[in-house]
């Protein structure tokens, strides 16, 4: 488990913590005093068919690692299912809330009985025990991490303060990870295979081209850099970038002054913008006007914009 979790899904669970603290001794190879797997347990589990339990068709998580499954379903066959699966009954059939993972070790152990704890949620309150025991789990990647706190966010109104503080997360942890979902897809693919970190997000979305940006992320993710240096290697490519862009401007002979300094002005607004998205770690955008120009920042949440002020105090 990561540091500081536990709190959100056991508030929510109940019941169930001595036995996760047995499974993990059994996934560790140190045999734990269970009883008879077909008996009743202690928090109220029963013994039903695995052909009459069927997955959470909205399982937020969309990766289980096939050897992390096989050592599980080996673990399995000697200590049986130390912690019940929690689900809803369905007149007789049986909706995962949480443990599809042990539901899918079981049935490669060819086990032909689960452990079920049966509690009467809602479908929403269904959705948000499993977008939590995720969170929680430790090999969950960094996307499907971030897409369950958007999806708190969009289909329970979380704030990022609201998830941190049911998960025991920093908050900051929150904001800086939905970062994440604001990459090209390529950079998200390597974010889930833990090339790219949220720190890594935030340099890269200061390249604003798309095809620019995977390449750079391919550049980190190959020679495993650190945040400090991306930060480095993306400056030099904008000022590269922007050297090659004052280049061909003087090399234009048919535009006109007038153009020229558009284009000039132009070119200087989208750097000012880049550095200033790389120094607060949020899209900004300049509106430039006749009379009256505009700097826009843009936060996610509260505790982004007390960030944000922070960065400004510290200048």
């Amino acid at each position: 488990m990561k540091k500081g979790l536990g709190k959100g899904i056991n508030a929510l669970l109940g019941g169930v913590e001595s036995a996760g603290q047995a499974r993990d001794l059994a996934e560790q190879g140190t045999k734990p005093v269970i009883p008879e797997a077909v008996q009743p347990t202690s928090s109220g589990a029963m013994m039903v068919d695995i052909r009459k339990v069927e997955p959470n068709p909205t399982q937020p998580r969309q990766f289980f690692d096939e050897s992390s499954l096989e050592e599980l379903a080996e673990s399995m066959k000697t200590f049986g299912i130390v912690q019940p699966l929690l689900v809803k009954d369905n007149g007789g059939y049986y909706t995962i809330i949480a443990g599809e993972r042990r539901y899918r070790a079981a049935r490669i152990a060819q086990l032909t009985e689960v452990p079920v704890i049966i509690k009467e949620y809602t479908e929403m309150e269904i959705l948000q025990v499993a977008l939590i025991e995720n969170i929680q789990r430790q090999d969950l990647t960094s996307i499907e991490e971030a897409n369950c706190y958007k999806r708190l966010m969009d289909d329970f109104f979380f704030s990022a303060e609201d998830i941190a503080a049911k998960l025991g997360k920093n908050k900051h942890s929150v904001t800086s990870s939905l970062l994440l979902l604001e990459l090209t897809s390529r950079a998200q693919e390597l974010a889930s295979e833990g090339k790219l970190t949220a720190s890594h997000a935030r340099v890269l979305l200061t390249v604003e081209d798309k095809d620019l940006q995977e390449e750079v992320a391919e550049k980190i993710a190959e020679e495993g850099l650190s945040v400090r240096a991306a930060e480095s290697m993306v400056s030099n490519i904008l000022k590269i970038a922007a050297l090659e862009a004052a280049k061909e401007q003087q090399e234009e002979p048919t535009k006109d002054d007038s153009f020229d300094i558009q284009e000039n002005a132009t070119y200087a607004y989208r750097r000012a913008e880049s550095e200033l998205k790389r120094v607060l770690g949020s899209q900004v955008h300049i509106r430039p006007g006749k009379k009256v120009s505009k700097i826009e920042i843009e936060y996610y949440s509260t505790e982004d914009l007390d960030r944000i002020l922070g960065v400004f105090k510290g200048m």
